[in-house]
C-alpha cells in the first residue's frame, strides 16, 4: 500500500514539474474562490491540518474524491493538491495565489526566500532531468519545499519534512 501511495506522490511531482502547475481535475460542482493571498503555515490550511485523515476530511466535506484524474482536491481549494500516505495528509502543493506565513509563494525571488528562511537546505535535481532544484526550509518535523529555476520559486510544497525530502529525492513515477 505504501508503494502505491508513494507512486502517487511521485506522479504528482512529475506532473507538476512537466505541466507547470499542481494537478487538478475539472468538476461540475461550484467551488468557493480562494481569497487572494491565502496563507498556509506548517500546521496546514484553514480547516485542513497535516495528519488529518482522508475519512475525516471527506466527512467534513473538504476532501473531494469524486473528481476524475490522478488525485484528490480540497473543496474551495481546486488549485491546491493534497497528498496522503497511509490515510494521513502529509503534504500540500500550494496554489499560485497561496503564500507561506512569511509571504513566499510561486513567483517569489530566491533572495526573498533566503531572507525569510536563513536555514535552508539546498536540494539538487539529478543532471539530465527536467526536474527543478529545491530549497528545504525545515522547522522540526515540518518543512516548506521551494522548487525553483535558479531565480524564482516555481512550486511550493508544505508538510512533513521527511515526506518533502523523499518526494524531492524520488520525485518521478507513474500516477
Amino acid at each position: 500500500m505504501k508503494l502505491r501511495q508513494f507512486a502517487f506522490i511521485a506522479g504528482l511531482l512529475t506532473a507538476a514539474v512537466v505541466s507547470g502547475s499542481p494537478p487538478s481535475a475539472p468538476t461540475d460542482r461550484p467551488h468557493r474562490a480562494i481569497p487572494a493571498g491565502e496563507v498556509l503555515d506548517l500546521t496546514g490550511l484553514r480547516n485542513v491540518e497535516f495528519g488529518d485523515t482522508e475519512d475525516e476530511l471527506t466527512r467534513r466535506g473538504i476532501l473531494r474524491t469524486d473528481v476524475q484524474g490522478c488525485g484528490w482536491t480540497l473543496a474551495g481549494h481546486t488549485a491546491i493538491s493534497p497528498v496522503f500516505v497511509d490515510d494521513r495528509l502529509v503534504l500540500i502543493w500550494l496554489g499560485d495565489s497561496t503564500r507561506t506565513t512569511e509571504g513566499v509563494g510561486v513567483g517569489s525571488p530566491l533572495r526573498q526566500v533566503r531572507a525569510r528562511y536563513p536555514q535552508l537546505t539546498p536540494l539538487h535535481a539529478p543532471q539530465g532531468t527536467y526536474r527543478l532544484n529545491g530549497l528545504l526550509a525545515r522547522d522540526g518535523d515540518r518543512a516548506y519545499l521551494f522548487l525553483h529555476d535558479g531565480r524564482t520559486v516555481r512550486k511550493v510544497i508544505a508538510g512533513y519534512a521527511d515526506w518533502a525530502e523523499r518526494l524531492f529525492a524520488e520525485g518521478h513515477g507513474p500516477c
